[in-house]
């Protein structure tokens, strides 16, 4: 029997959700500071941030067990679940935090990510409706609170691998990047410079970062994408060397990439150089700053 398109489309689907890391977007935003009181509900976000979710689960399952309506207890048990991996409760919980408090946007852009997730493992025929179910808590995401960043760009990362009956579109994904450029030029302009890489367009994938450069001559993460950007696409080698190492120099605030993701970079540029030696050296000195950096271990194991 002749399969229809739409059924073409939905099969497929790439790897989203737990697995895209394409911008290396944080879920991020926390609702409070854990350790501002000494709350049940503070006391099991300490566990949530410090990443001991079997014991953060109990804790959360036990407020929602005394305060049903807690928005917030539900939104982290919900969060909980989608990091053990178990996206459709996840959703469940999440929609039910939503349908509690429907004023915060993380709420929603984690309920999207849940659905995302359950692309994969539904049926066939329940792939749709994930679908429309993740895109409308994005959108939902962004209409609460234009400037989350981290919900734009989980739209964008929708908008990029989505096929097109299910709203997926290159377009849309580039017109998201460029509404992330109005507020964080560096995170908009990694997007755009992504988007013309997955489309091999890679001069215009340069220019974007180059335009940065100009834009902002003394962002040192700007020179970080510049390395980036080298090292994926095996182009401007020494340039991106060169930014690297002088990135390297620099001591990162916030969310700016850290030294060791420099470290990485370099390696791989040295490995496109055919300079296995010096790739060795920086993926060594990588895990050497963060010893669980997978990446940078699965490129050293490689080299031996």
């Amino acid at each position: 029997m002749k399969r229809n398109p739409r059924s073409r489309l939905l099969l497929r689907w790439p790897r989203l959700g737990l697995l895209a890391g394409v911008f290396a977007i944080a879920i991020g935003a926390r609702a409070a500071d854990a350790g501002a009181d000494a709350t049940p509900l503070a006391a099991a976000r300490q566990l949530f941030d410090g990443g001991r979710f079997p014991e953060a689960r109990a804790a959360f399952e036990r407020l929602v067990a005394a305060e049903p309506r807690n928005a917030e207890a539900l939104f982290y048990l919900g969060w909980t679940a989608f990091r053990q991996n178990q996206p459709a409760e996840s959703a469940k919980l999440l929609e039910k935090a939503t349908a509690l408090d429907g004023t915060k946007s993380v709420y929603f852009r984690v309920l999207g990510d849940a659905c995302v997730e359950m692309i994969q493992r539904a049926s066939f025929f329940a792939k749709a409706g994930w679908a429309r179910r993740s895109l409308t808590a994005y959108d939902k995401a962004v209409a609460l609170d234009p400037d989350d960043l981290d919900a734009r760009s989980a739209r964008l990362n929708y908008y990029w691998h989505a096929p097109g009956i299910a709203g997926g579109s290159m377009d849309k994904a580039r017109a998201e990047a460029r509404e992330i450029a109005k507020r964080d030029p560096v995170r908009g302009a990694q997007a755009l410079a992504d988007l013309n890489v997955a489309e091999k367009k890679y001069a215009e994938a340069f220019a974007v970062i180059d335009e940065l450069i100009t834009q902002h001559p003394d962002n040192q993460p700007a020179q970080y994408q510049l390395g980036r950007l080298a090292a994926i696409t095996g182009q401007q080698l020494e340039r991106g060397e060169t930014a690297l190492q002088a990135y390297l120099q620099y001591s990162p605030v916030g969310r700016e990439p850290a030294p060791c993701a420099a470290h990485w970079r370099l390696g791989m540029i040295h490995e496109r150089k055919g300079d296995a030696a010096a790739a060795r050296t920086e993926y060594e000195a990588a895990l050497n700053l963060a010893p669980d950096f997978a990446v940078a271990r699965d490129a050293l194991q490689k080299l031996r």
